[in-house]
């Protein structure tokens, strides 16, 4: 191999296009004046919060603290109390493993709201977990000091997953490998695999299912979570992303099953990506319902990664309670037969095991989970497990990405000016971005990716308020607030258009890209298609004069990764030419002349959903002066200049050395096996060995060189 061949198969591979995916129209890097910020020394983990919106607070814990911050500002910290573990509790645990640093400290991980509105707060108390009531009273945080034990109500290492709820005055939780209700009546999951193998809780939702029921239903609590595919039998085990559910009346069944769930059941989730060959695992959810109709409009948006290397991606799936609610109530359970999983084919017990107690079955004298027949109950113990994987709306992933691997997502209603109503997604990811993503009938599309950490670090923790409309993200080192909206970024009116934001329209009177509210304003918005002739475009031109010789740059640059730049000269193409270079920021004209004087015009080229659209960035009437050059060409930056032309030359060297040497021999494609004109064997499989060359081959190639 000759010095310059790894050097070919270095650029081979930089050349090489990215795996297809959908981009980002715009990339917003790090902006501290329109973000809100909250940290403060010694304190990490700000992954648990709760949204207060009737005391205009955002309630944060983290590492052994408490904070209230204010909802419409959270860099003002209304006040802050610490829960810290004590000294005896720091050597108990330091007795109990090998990181002491990060499991020996209070790490919050539980925020719920109460029905007299204090909190629940619980923590991992240095692998002890223990819970409390807080209240917030005349701008004041309280801990009450009536700690009592976290067992099920939170977990005791601060790295595992958990998923809680607040229904009444009952807790429902899912730590380590149960899934419980606090007392009064408590109820949990057996301890085995057929229940949860070695699962990661990601999000648990309460489903009002008994409101107008034509058959007396019960509500639903559904948990959403990953485990090991205890069906599979790989060299590697397989995770699965899942979906349980109980009945919010289960009480427990008698004898043996007293305390344990009459109705769980769970199944398998799909959220179908070609290009994968594993399932992709679920990290987070969001249930999203509409307020003017019941349960079954309701939508859950999940947020899958992969879980090999070999296909990184993440995608998003959208899921109908209605096809979830219908598997449980309708689909085919599967049974345990040794270490295989097949259907079960018989007939089930009466009352369907799973189901929750609904007029049939009070029709037959079972009024309450306790009086469930001995059968029923037993089977749904052992065979908890539905047949038929359940799949997301439109039968695959609303969007799919390589770029980045998603964390958690929220989603948000907004009702654009043509009376349509559109779900905006934003989703975080583990480089501490939040995509801004939109499906319209169909047709995905990411409005933006803004960088809301300083540092790149994952987002472990997304809210929403939707009364502000404003978003708050938790990372390990802090909080930030950023607007659902960044409608002023847009500074003309077709950026705005092309933008598609549900959230912006043009203002024609105030001429500026603006959010829409409830004023009887016109503003000019077109999300499905982007159509940019709504807007009256206007460009001024400036005038530019040179001389020869010289040196002209033009400037323009578009702010949309979508769009291409073209450059037109007198109202034509312009003509490619050896001193005329299209940089990133606009068009350099070396070594002027008489024929570079024109009309130029920088053009922005972006397709929309159904047309290409064209819009003047820039345009420039160029024209030749007999004046000295200092007069006539504007200052130029030489250094750059220098960089700009020796980039190019040498780029022109390397490619010219390359085709000599493709031209004498000396680098060969793979189906090449000798140098141009010497005989080569085509049946032969293998190439020549060198050492079967004449031996004045050598001196040859010596006098050509």
């Amino acid at each position: 191999m000759t010095p310059l061949q790894p050097f070919f198969l270095v650029l081979l591979l930089l050349l090489l296009p990215l795996a297809s995916t959908l981009e980002p129209r715009r990339f917003l890097p790090y902006d501290s004046d329109n973000t809100h910020t909250f940290h403060e020394e010694g304190v990490f983990d700000y992954s648990t919060m709760l949204l207060r919106e009737d005391l205009d607070l955002l309630v944060v814990g983290a590492s052994g603290m408490l904070y209230a911050l204010h909802l419409n500002d959270i860099s003002k910290k209304n006040d802050s109390v610490k829960w810290d573990v004590t000294p005896q509790q720091v050597s108990k645990c330091e007795a109990k493993t090998f990181h002491a640093a990060t499991d020996c400290r209070n790490q919050i991980k539980t925020l719920l709201k109460t029905q007299d509105d204090r909190m629940l707060v619980c923590g991992t108390n240095a692998l002890d977990p223990r819970c409390d009531h807080m209240s917030y009273v005349d701008g004041k945080l309280t801990l009450e000091g009536k700690e009592e034990r976290g067992t099920y109500m939170c977990p005791s290492d601060p790295s595992e997953s958990s998923a809680s709820l607040m229904i009444g005055n009952n807790v429902y939780s899912a730590t380590g490998c149960v899934f419980s209700r606090s007392l009064p009546n408590f109820v949990r999951t057996l301890e085995n695999k057929d229940t949860f193998s070695d699962p990661k809780f990601v999000a648990m939702e309460m489903m009002p299912e008994s409101e107008n029921s034509d058959t007396g239903d019960d509500d639903k609590i559904y948990l959403f979570f990953s485990e090991k595919g205890v069906d599979y039998q790989t060299y590697k085990p397989m995770l699965v992303s899942c979906v349980a559910r109980v009945c919010k009346g289960d009480l427990g069944g008698q004898d043996s099953f007293r305390e344990r769930w009459t109705s769980f059941i769970k199944a398998r989730l799909q959220c179908p990506v070609p290009e994968s060959k594993w399932p992709l695992i679920i990290q987070d959810t969001y249930r999203w319902c509409d307020p003017q109709q019941d349960w079954k409009s309701c939508l859950f948006f999940a947020v899958f990664t992969s879980q090999t290397r070999s296909s990184p991606g993440s995608a998003v799936c959208v899921y109908s309670v209605t096809d979830i609610s219908r598997e449980f109530s309708e689909g085919q359970f599967m049974t345990r037969v040794g270490n295989k999983w097949p259907p079960y084919n018989e007939a089930l017990p009466v009352p369907r095991p799973g189901s929750c107690i609904d007029n049939a079955a009070r029709k037959a004298g079972i009024n309450q989970s306790l009086l469930l027949p001995y059968e029923t109950i037993d089977f749904i113990q052992s065979n908890p497990i539905m047949k038929d994987n359940i799949q997301p709306v439109g039968g695959k992933a609303s969007l799919v990405t390589q770029r980045g691997e998603f964390t958690r997502i929220i989603v948000d209603q907004v009702q654009t000016t043509d009376g349509d109503s559109h779900h905006v997604m934003f989703i975080g990811t583990k480089k501490g971005t939040i995509l801004k993503a939109v499906n319209y009938d169909g047709e995905m599309f990411i409005i933006q990716e803004v960088q809301v950490f300083k540092t790149p670090e994952p987002i472990k923790i997304l809210k929403f308020s939707s009364v502000r409309r404003q978003i708050y993200a938790g990372s390990d080192s802090g909080v930030v607030q950023v607007s659902a909206s960044s409608c002023g970024r847009s500074l003309s009116c077709v950026d705005c258009v092309l933008a598609r934001d549900p959230y912006c329209g043009w203002d024609q009177a105030a001429g500026r890209c603006t959010a829409l509210s409830a004023e009887p304003r016109r503003l000019l918005q077109s999300v499905k298609e982007g159509n940019t002739s709504l807007c009256h475009k206007t460009v001024q031109t400036e005038k530019k004069s040179l001389a020869a010789p010289g040196y002209l740059k033009l400037l323009c640059s578009s702010e949309s990764k979508l769009a291409t730049i073209r450059w037109e000269k007198d109202h034509s193409p312009l003509v490619s030419s050896p001193h005329r270079l299209e940089l990133e920021d606009g068009l350099l004209i070396l070594n002027v002349s008489k024929s570079d004087a024109g009309l130029y015009r920088c053009l922005s080229v972006e397709r929309s959903r159904e047309d290409e659209y064209i819009t003047v960035i820039a345009q420039y009437n160029v024209t030749m002066e007999e004046e000295t050059r200092e007069a006539q060409v504007e200052p130029f930056n030489y250094p750059v200049l220098a960089q700009q032309i020796g980039l190019v030359l040498a780029i022109w060297a390397f490619f010219g050395i390359l085709i000599w040497n493709f031209y004498k021999g000396y680098l060969r494609l793979p189906c090449m096996c000798s140098r141009p004109g010497s005989d080569v064997d085509q049946e032969s499989p293998e190439c020549t060995n060198s050492k079967d060359q004449p031996e004045n081959e050598e001196n040859d190639m010596s006098t050509e060189v």
